[in-house]
């Protein structure tokens, strides 16, 4: 094994010196220069390296209001998003409560029929109830005629976020400063120029759960009503969300990853239990790629295809019958999911091969696609074509609504920025983005954004696999002790990807399809003097791979991009290889 890149200078390495050579490597490319950062990144703490909720903005007034609502009887509201970040926050805060004995009800908008965010609708019928405190996870810091509503009616809200705000035309000084609701508090560390605290990359249900340590801090009385340390049982839904909410996995948010992978571990969560079953997972083993690729899936088809309220309940039910009809509820959800999602699949597909020429830009949609989907959809054509696409649908109120998947070297928000006065609105990052566009321009919505995209510097991708490389290793080199070493830096996500490696010259010696429609791969090669030999597998087969490997033959020598991975469906969990990329030689 040897690294692809420059190595360390020498007084970085000596910082390092506790670490070999790949390690000391990676922690630098994750900006881990010192021997402090690498203790914290390695072994990170809850007692140690978390920070004292208090430091928030407006923390400690709302943690003494939502303390002074709990213990007055107040009727309470948790107003929460529908996806796998509102939904174990809405959690979090049910399971404070109940634990309390307070006067509360959990409010989650349906997505097809409301929409994200707060609605006035809403806000006039928890007022009919009777609810004098408002708590919002994961939503609220764009919601501002809703929370002006709510202060008419008599209620106060408090906003939990860590979305960003808008941005108002001016401030006294003269520059753009954030536009803030009329909140009574607003505890969102990624949103105010005034923010006092350490860390601003939480997810919207680990802010919930800051705002339930910092009320049992400030209002004593109800640590009388909880066992101490028992709201360290409720990291299971922080890490879940943290790690499904896709933040970066550095800083206190390796920390809350990590430990709620712990606690998901051990969780007593009677629905979380049924829904491993129903999965085929243990439990007792549950990582990052189970939450991303299993769990969250979910949880969020639920939103997408009927009411989120069933993963809610899931995870908050105590009634072993009820959580193995909702575990199975969502099983039934995920296939459902599924199958709509290939049957758009395959109509954009079919509408591409009428066309003839794929343009630079495929922009798609139809007013009987369901919004909710076409980001899983359009993340696989991206994949597929190398290009941007755009899909849209109509939602429940008539918007029409989209996602969009970069597939190339094109910032999202640089291209749907440069196409003036077609959207509505639109946010997102780099290689993904949301929508709703203009119907008066939906037509015509592809010709834009062609033109926009010929304006842009797109970068240019190299088939020279080494520059997305961590090292080169050989076959011999990918055993378990390896991996192991590999595993020390996870949890992995973003901001700490999973390290990649290059096999030069491997032999592919069998070449097989599996799954239900053959639609994934496996490789079994081994090197070039044939010792030893690995398996090398990839899901979904499309792109590059798909290109390369239909020219493959018994015996083909190729350069492989891999990622190092357990094979945990098959007897004692051996090492395998994830095929990201392949070169003929």
């Amino acid at each position: 094994m040897f690294p692809l890149h420059d190595p360390l200078d020498e007084m970085l390495r000596e910082e390092l010196v506790a670490y070999d050579d790949l390690t000391a490597a990676l922690l630098a490319r994750r900006g881990i220069l010192t021997k402090e950062d690498a203790e914290k990144f390695l072994n990170p703490s809850y007692d140690e390296h978390l920070h004292d909720p208090l430091l928030m903005t407006d923390m400690r007034k709302a943690a003494e209001r939502f303390g002074a609502a709990i213990l007055s009887g107040e009727r309470i509201a948790v107003w929460s998003d529908y996806d796998c970040d509102g939904i174990p926050g809405a959690i979090i805060l049910h399971d404070f409560l109940k634990k309390v004995g307070a006067n509360f009800e959990n409010y989650i908008p349906h997505r097809h029929d409301e929409g994200y965010g707060m609605n006035v609708v809403g806000i006039e019928g928890l007022a009919k109830s009777g609810v004098k405190l408002i708590v919002t996870v994961d939503a609220g810091i764009t919601d501002y005629e809703p929370i002006a509503h709510a202060k008419e009616l008599g209620m106060e809200v408090i906003i939990t976020d860590h979305h960003l705000p808008r941005l108002a035309e001016t401030s006294s000084e003269g520059g753009p400063k954030e536009k803030l609701p009329d909140a009574f508090a607003i505890v969102n560390p990624n949103a105010r120029s005034d923010e006092t605290y350490p860390f601003r990359e939480l997810c919207g249900a680990s802010i919930a759960w800051k705002l339930v340590c910092a009320t049992i801090a400030v209002a004593p009385i109800l640590r009388g009503k909880i066992s101490l340390g028992w709201e360290k049982w409720l990291l299971d839904m922080v890490g879940l969300a943290t790690i499904a909410d896709m933040v970066p996995l550095i800083g206190e948010n390796r920390v809350l990853a990590t430990y709620g992978l712990k606690v998901l571990r051990k969780s007593p969560r009677i629905g979380l239990q049924k829904l491993c079953r129903v999965m085929r997972i243990d439990q007792r083993a549950i990582t990052e790629d189970d939450i991303g690729f299993m769990i969250a899936p979910r949880i969020n088809a639920a939103s997408r295809m009927g009411d989120a309220r069933d993963a809610f309940r899931l995870f908050t039910t105590a009634d072993e019958n009820e959580a193995d009809l909702l575990a199975n509820k969502l099983e039934k959800a995920n296939r459902q999911r599924k199958a709509e999602a290939g049957a758009i699949t395959r109509a954009v597909r079919s509408r591409l091969r009428e066309r003839g020429e794929v343009r630079t830009i495929i922009a798609l949609g139809d007013p009987e696609w369901r919004p909710a989907l076409l980001g899983l959809v359009a993340g696989g054509i991206a994949d597929e074509y190398e290009r941007p696409v755009f899909l849209w649908g109509r939602e429940g109120n008539g918007t029409l609504k989209g996602s969009m998947r970069s597939g190339s070297g094109v910032h999202a928000l640089d291209l749907m920025g440069a196409t003036e006065e077609t959207f509505v609105e639109f946010g997102g990052h780099a290689a993904a983005g949301g929508f709703t566009v203009r119907d008066d321009v939906i037509f015509f919505l592809e010709d834009k954004l062609v033109e926009a995209h010929s304006r842009l510097k797109v970068r240019e991708d190299t088939d020279d696999l080494s520059k997305h490389a961590d090292a080169v290793i050989t076959i011999e080199e990918a055993t378990e002790s390896f991996l192991k070493k590999i595993e020390l830096l996870s949890p992995f996500g973003m901001m700490n990807p999973k390290p990649v490696f290059l096999l030069r010259e491997v032999v592919v010696r069998e070449i097989s399809r599996f799954g239900k429609s053959k639609e994934h791969l496996k490789l079994k090669i081994n090197s070039s003097d044939e010792n030893g030999n690995i398996d090398a597998v990839t899901f979904f087969v499309k792109g590059n791979i798909a290109r390369a490997v239909a020219t493959l033959g018994k015996n083909s020598c190729v350069h492989i991009l891999v990622h190092l991975e357990r094979d945990t469906f098959s007897r004692g969990n051996p090492v395998r290889l994830r095929l990201l990329n392949i070169k003929v030689v």
